[in-house]
């Protein structure tokens, strides 16, 4: 049976339904499965064969024994992924991989849709409230809204920068009610998920009984490893070890996670491009071997990204055997070597982003976002580097619809991208959503208090 252990090491390990309900660990660090499970090599020969929701519950059933059994997970797969996970030729064997047919047209979807019905079921099943803290820098906390609206016995609060996210990402978040509860901020994304870790390790709201849907909840990490075996097992011949180029464009750093994870499960990746927007900090710490955040964080058009301390960096140090707390502070250095060896870290910035819609578009009437733009220059990036992989299958992350981002795309390309199914009549519906006025943890607590004091 797979443990979670927290990546500071200060605390005991805990089964997959604790970690889920905890969120973050007591001792502020991030929870990581022990051991990693394996793909077998019957999966590996059937997977491309699966449909995702199959697909899916095979991966993740091995994370969940002891807490959910199979039929539960088969059950919950196949209810979350009723949607399509097109996989678009641009030229040659580069693909684009659109993670954007779900109900908010994001990738965080994927785990969006599988925590609901996960935390649904254990918070049913202890018969105690649940209070969920989220952070957005974009299409995060739509997603969680989403994911958990309606759901018995579970409340949402979503904080997000208010200068930072588009028109209909916001709308997205606040257009639901009911138990959805949004914030606006006026800082940064950073300092939004500042407030919510210091929450999570405030003894004064233990009795709250706080959780996190942000990637610092392992359970927003594990589906997002299914995808990068669904497009490999269709492109190449993955079960003979044929190895796939990745790129993904990488803020708080969950979605890279999932792809580590999968590799470290058995999927054959020659290398995972991380591309970032200019919060350059980690192509930085590659680069140097030094840490240093970026305070405040960039503004940039893939705003999603705009993080300058992404989280899940301190799981990754921890997947090759160092320790990052939770400030950045790195007490144990990681195997360099061995992370630039798996990862090439590249940042783009806005003029870069640009000009990739614009250029994609006409050389191959591909209509990208800035996100995926951002990982589409990095996959390009990469291969003007290494030559030697420009045969190689490779895979590009499209992590949000076009239509989420209407006047860039339009300004750039002419074209103005037709709103899918779960954008159309944004506009018309009415919004409600609050505000912090400082960044102050002081304004925060006292806003949970008065809110949902017991």
């Amino acid at each position: 049976m797979i443990a979670y252990y927290s990546t500071n090491r200060q605390v005991a390990e805990v089964d997959l339904g604790a970690a889920l309900l905890q969120g973050q660990a007591g001792d502020r660090g991030l929870f990581m499965p022990r051991p990693i499970p394996r793909f077998t090599p019957e999966l590996l020969a059937a997977a491309g064969r699966m449909p995702y929701p199959e697909l899916a519950a095979a991966i993740l059933a091995p994370y969940a024994e002891g807490v959910f059994a199979r039929d539960v997970i088969d059950e919950i797969c196949q209810s979350a992924y009723d949607f399509d996970v097109p996989l678009e030729r641009v030229d040659g064997r580069r693909h684009v991989m659109r993670l954007d047919r779900g109900p908010t047209a994001s990738f965080k979807d994927f785990a969006a849709k599988f925590m609901g019905r996960a935390l649904g079921r254990l918070v049913r099943a202890r018969g105690k409230d649940l209070l969920i803290l989220t952070a957005t820098s974009g299409d995060t906390g739509s997603a969680i809204a989403h994911a958990f609206h309606g759901v018995e016995a579970i409340r949402v609060l979503v904080l997000f920068p208010r200068a930072e996210v588009s028109d209909r990402q916001r709308r997205q978040m606040t257009t639901l009610g009911g138990n959805i509860e949004v914030l606006a901020v006026d800082g940064k994304f950073d300092d939004c998920q500042a407030l919510v870790k210091q929450a999570f390790s405030d003894p004064a709201l233990a009795a709250y009984n706080l959780s996190s849907a942000n990637s610092i909840n392992i359970g927003r990490l594990l589906p997002q490893s299914v995808y990068y075996l669904w497009a490999a097992s269709r492109l190449a011949d993955v079960a003979a070890g044929e190895e796939v180029v990745f790129s993904i464009p990488s803020g708080n750093f969950g979605d890279m996670m999932g792809g580590l994870l999968a590799r470290r499960m058995g999927l054959p990746v020659a290398r995972f491009v991380i591309a970032t927007n200019a919060n350059d900090e980690v192509p930085r710490y590659l680069a140097t071997g030094e840490y240093r955040k970026i305070v405040p964080s960039r503004e940039c058009i893939s705003n999603a990204m705009n993080v300058g301390h992404p989280s899940n960096l301190a799981r990754v140090v921890d997947l090759y055997g160092g320790h990052m707390d939770e400030t950045g502070a790195v007490h144990a250095a990681p195997d360099m070597a061995a992370l630039r060896r798996d990862l090439y870290a590249v940042s783009i910035d806005d003029a870069a982003t640009r000009a990739t819609i614009g250029e994609v578009h006409r050389r191959y009437g591909v209509l990208l976002e800035p996100h995926g733009a951002v990982g589409w220059a990095g996959l390009e990036a990469y291969l003007a580097a290494h030559p030697e992989h420009a045969g190689h299958v490779a895979v590009s992350l499209e992590t949000a619809h076009p239509a989420k981002f209407p006047d860039e795309v339009r300004a750039i390309t002419g074209v103005d991208p037709a709103p899918p199914p779960s954008l159309a009549g944004l506009e018309a519906r009415r919004e409600e959503y609050g505000s912090l006025e400082t960044v102050e943890y002081a304004e925060f607590k006292d806003h949970l208090v008065r809110t949902y004091g017991r």
